[in-house]
């Protein structure tokens, strides 16, 4: 057995930059998504929204779809199967005449094709009674309430000694507001399921984040037990949040598939996803900063006003970051939020810290131009000693790394800080800094590693891979944790029949995943090592789960950090912003694999980009939609967009935190870059703006 299984180091360290193990599939077209699983028999659906921003359906005509040939059938509130209650009202589709928001789904058409059931869906017509709707989000708004918690179980409000008199006292301070607007998920793969049931039990391909959660849940609504629902994400297009948990087209698939009797398969039109399948809501951040002529800040407060649905709340931790981020021995943080007829809200990458970062780092960065410290310099002046908001030691804090060693790699210094200096030809030129953080979290999971006695190595767990390189990096902790090369691990993810695991979101995926595989791996180590003489026929099977680990509170403040410093170029014509170049230096444990690492940062830095100038949507007033709902109106960064971006990280030894020593990366790349170009926008013109995104109107207002 020692031959077959060795006892010694990997060859393929843990960090190693391994090629993803399913890129050729992808690269080749026969990875299969959730909409490219076809059953014998499969029927295809299309949903109805509702034209309305509020009310209730009064009557619903189908005579006219319904003899379409090849339509199966149109689902209503009036003949939809029945579901039961869950926690999540935004996945009650069809069972009731209520209109909570323009999108929301009053009817399903199903047909033996794609094509006949689009027809189908336009020849049905839905009278509604309408109400009246609110759609605005404004300060003096009269709904506008004090949350218990907001979105990561952070308590709404914090104080911390006496801000007021703290900031009166202080010889400089900032006031400024600052804006985000609703931004938009938008992965390269609409949402998509495929449905059927068999002798009562129901088998879905469904792209998620999590196929457990859609197990779950499906079982609540169906009234099922969860060993009758099979949930396979395998392969999966990108979903920065929207596919975090179940959305409305996979219990629209399931209900017509069990209506029907046939499979039935359900792609969301890219211009319905903004109303269904949840959103960055916007916010409005007031923040305001005391500090003595040194730099050092006195007094902080930021103030987070946002929006939720009436179907659910949903609030965007903005003001969380604050707590932690520099000395403020008196401090505010508070979040506020109003009920809108609005779609409902959820995660998009880096919920909170994303917009949250954007208004504190540009805050941070008037402060130095008021003081005329470099920025750089001012963060480094205010590291803290532990976590000014629990006190609690950090695992790990290298803030101050990452910004020494980014402004060296970025070429920061010799830098003019006055304004508007740098001209070529039309082009005013300038660079920003910006600061970036995101918590550790870790969740509970349960991993299966088996030994085969041929010498194979499988290990099974529920984990999903978004395009991050899930089944690469755990086959890689996997191997570390045997002693074997990493290609003899084979891994097995992406559906409910395997070992319950974490969705792949808050940057969680891989700590808490990888986490249970050590500990699987670990003791089948162990086993082998104590076994003598050949390995029984079906060989030897290790179950290991992480539910007491994930369960108890660590005493340390556990955050990665990073640093991201841009340089803009401002047309004085056009008021076009380019970004010539971006440098992000991050600490976030130890690196899994150094090849996907760099694309999750690269990624991220990107996304950010796209939010400083580029992404935004605006609600409608009169109809109570969003105004850029598909790729032609909301312009995701293309490659023509994104300039030479660099990425790299320190090397952080963290014990506190789990066997590897890893903190999340896929979304801290995000936090901090719009700032930072804000930031580098501001230096190149003298312009201030304080409202995402950055667009030439904004600027020619100004120049």
């Amino acid at each position: 057995m020692t031959s077959q299984f060795p006892q010694g180091p990997p060859p393929y360290p843990v960090g190693a930059p391994l090629v993803r193990r399913e890129g050729r599939e992808k690269v080749t077209g026969t990875a299969r998504y959730a909409a490219e699983h076809t059953p014998p028999g499969c029927a295809y659906a299309w949903p109805v929204p509702a034209t309305v921003a509020r009310g209730r359906v009064a009557a619903v005509d189908t005579a006219e779809a319904l003899a379409l040939p090849g339509v199966l059938a149109v689902l209503t509130h009036e003949n939809a199967p029945r579901l039961a209650a869950v926690d999540d009202p935004t996945l009650l589709v069809l069972q009731n005449d209520r209109v909570p928001h323009r999108g929301w789904y009053v009817a399903l058409a199903v047909a033996d094709s794609l094509e006949t059931a689009r027809a189908a869906a336009a020849a049905v017509h839905v009278r509604y009674e309408t109400d009246g709707h609110d759609v605005r989000l404004h300060p003096g708004h009269p709904g506008r309430y004090e949350p218990e918690r907001v979105n990561g179980g952070y308590p709404a409000t914090r104080d911390r000694g006496d801000f007021a008199r703290a900031f009166t006292d202080a010889p400089a301070t900032v006031d400024a507001t600052y804006s985000v607007p609703p931004l938009h998920n938008h992965p390269m793969e609409p949402h998509a399921s495929t449905a059927w049931w068999s002798d009562g039990r129901l088998t879905v391909y469904d792209t998620s984040q999590g196929s457990t959660k859609v197990c779950e849940d499906l079982a609540a609504l169906f009234t099922l037990d969860e060993d009758e629902v099979t949930a396979v994400s395998e392969h999966v297009g990108g979903g920065f949040g929207s596919k975090g948990t179940p959305r409305p087209q996979v219990v629209l698939a399931a209900m017509a598939a069990r209506h029907t009797g046939r499979p039935v398969k359900l792609a969301l039109p890219r211009r319905q996803m903004p109303a269904v399948v949840g959103h960055r809501a916007a916010t409005l951040q007031r923040i305001r900063i005391g500090a003595g002529t040194d730099g050092v800040i006195t007094a902080f407060a930021h103030e987070c006003l946002t929006y939720t649905s009436t179907l659910t709340e949903f609030v965007e931790q903005g003001a969380v970051p604050g707590r932690i981020m520099y000395t403020s021995p008196h401090s505010h943080t508070t979040h506020r939020v109003v009920p809108l007829d609005v779609p409902a809200p959820s995660w998009m990458r880096a919920p909170g810290e994303a917009p949250g970062m954007y208004a504190l780092e540009s805050a941070v960065d008037e402060l130095a131009v008021l003081l005329d410290i470099d920025p750089v310099e001012l963060r480094m002046r205010n590291e803290p000693d532990t976590e000014p908001d629990s006190g609690r030691a950090f695992s790990s804090r290298h803030l101050v790394g990452c910004l020494r060693e980014g402004a060296e790699r970025f070429g920061w210094q010799p830098r003019d800080p006055r304004p508007g200096v740098r001209r070529e030809g039309d082009l005013l030129v300038g660079t920003g800094v910006a600061s970036a953080t995101y918590p550790v979290y870790l969740a509970a999971s349960a991993a299966e590693a088996h030994a085969g006695a041929d010498g194979g190595l499988t290990v099974r767990i529920n984990a999903t891979d978004i395009g991050t390189g899930a089944r690469t990096v755990l086959a890689q902790v996997a191997a570390a944790a045997l002693g074997v090369p990493e290609e003899r691990v084979r891994v097995v993810i992406g559906s409910s029949d395997l070992p319950p695991a974490m969705l792949a979101g808050g940057s969680a995926g891989s700590g808490s995943w990888g986490w249970a595989v050590h500990k699987a791996c670990t003791a089948l180590r162990a086993r082998l090592r104590d076994h003598v003489g050949p390995l029984p026929e079906d060989g030897f099977t290790v179950t290991a789960d992480t539910r007491q680990e994930t369960s108890e509170r660590s005493p340390y403040a556990r955050h990665a950090f990073g640093a991201t410093f841009a340089e803009v170029q401002v047309d004085t014509v056009t008021g076009e912003v380019r970004v010539r170049r971006m440098t992000g230096v991050y600490a976030a444990g130890r690196i899994l694999n150094s090849r996907t690492a760099r694309s999750q940062f690269i990624g991220g830095m990107t996304m950010g980009l796209g939010m400083a100038l580029t992404e935004g949507s605006g609600l409608d007033p009169a109809f109570g939609d969003f105004a850029e709902c598909d790729l032609a109106s909301y312009h995701v960064p293309a490659c023509a967009d994104v300039p030479r971006i660099e990425a790299y990280w320190l090397d952080e030894e963290d014990r506190h935190l789990n066997p590897m020593g890893s903190k999340g990366i896929g979304e801290i790349g995000i936090v901090g870059t719009a700032a930072a170009i804000a930031n580098a926008v501001r230096h190149a013109t003298g312009v201030r703006l304080r409202d995402l995104p950055l667009t030439p109107d904004k600027l020619l207002a100004h120049l």
